[in-house]
């Protein structure tokens, strides 16, 4: 394996203190990867029609337009850099699991896993000219920086993660359609979270941004001890956002607990299948590159429906 690619690792980037260091490693050693530019096909996009001259390429001309008006108009193209995402990353209390013994087991905490993500899909965004924007959350709004393309926006970006530390109780069914409301230019919401929350307030939710016609990619992000349940000595489980604690022997537990989470997951896939929305699960343990491969992949998808039209 390349020095670049092992940055993919999140044990080798738990190692790495620097968000934004962790986030360029990432990226370069994703792009490194790849056979082909993840760009490729993405440089340009309609822009308007204007009236044919002599000596405009005739490939150019717009017959559908002629058909209807009997005039020649000529499609004009410009650089497609006008995208806008949003990447609202989860801050509640649930994603700071892992964060107090990181190092000891595999790889990154819970929300430095989230926020390792969100700074790379950023400097991704930054990469192709693209705007990005973050709204941090936990019960309310915590913060909303509005999407830019300009290069220093990416620093101050970074340092809001940096600076972000997960805490209160989650309640996305109250914030994701207060920010529906605010957000009201067409975009790309990418939803990073555990979404530990009701699920048909979700699925609510969620249908907020999909009536305003933006698109919605949910990074679906769970501790690997969340999604094995590896302990085997009588542990004390408490709770990151209830006042509860429970003393229990494991091995009684995990068939049980692991059957509630597959439903939990079944139940989240299917709610953003039923919603028209992408959903990419993540383990803490996951390569960065099934996020970044996840979001190249919904790019290429909107543009070839894009183009359909």
């Amino acid at each position: 394996m390349s020095d670049s690619r092992r940055y993919l690792d999140p044990a080798t980037l738990n190692k790495i203190s620097r968000l934004d260091l962790r986030a360029r490693l990432v990226v370069e050693g994703f792009i490194t990867g790849l056979h082909r530019s993840p760009y490729h096909g993405f440089a340009v996009e309609f822009a308007q029609h204007r009236p044919y001259v002599a000596g405009d390429e005739i490939k150019h001309i717009d017959w559908k337009v002629w058909s209807k008006t009997d005039r020649f108009y000529v499609k004009e193209y410009e650089e497609e850099t006008n995208l806008k995402c949003t990447i609202l990353l989860d801050a509640s209390a649930s994603m700071s699991y892992g964060q107090q013994d990181q190092g000891k087991r595999r790889g990154l905490g819970k929300f430095d896993y989230a926020a390792t993500c969100a700074a790379c899909l950023a400097y991704m965004l930054q990469r192709q000219q693209d705007a990005v924007g973050l709204v941090t959350f936990d019960e309310q709004v915590r913060l909303n920086l509005p999407a830019s393309s300009h290069p220093s926006h990416i620093k101050l970006l970074v340092h809001e993660l940096e600076q972000t530390q997960p805490r209160e109780k989650t309640d996305i069914a109250e914030v994701l359609p207060a920010l529906a409301e605010q957000l009201r230019q067409r975009g790309l919401m990418v939803l990073i979270s555990d979404l530990f929350v009701d699920m048909d307030r979700l699925t609510e939710a969620l249908r907020q941004f999909r009536h305003r016609r933006h698109e919605v990619v949910v990074f679906h992000v769970m501790h690997h001890d969340e999604l094995t349940f590896p302990f085997e000595d009588n542990t004390q489980f408490e709770g990151l956002e209830i006042d509860a604690q429970v003393l229990t022997e494991p091995r009684a537990l995990r068939k049980s607990y692991l059957a509630a989470k597959d439903k939990f997951v079944t139940d989240v896939r299917r709610c953003c299948a039923g919603a028209g929305i992408d959903y990419v699960p993540l383990s803490t343990t996951d390569p960065l590159d099934a996020a970044l491969a996840s979001y190249l992949a919904f790019r290429q998808k909107t543009r070839r429906a894009v183009r359909r039209h």
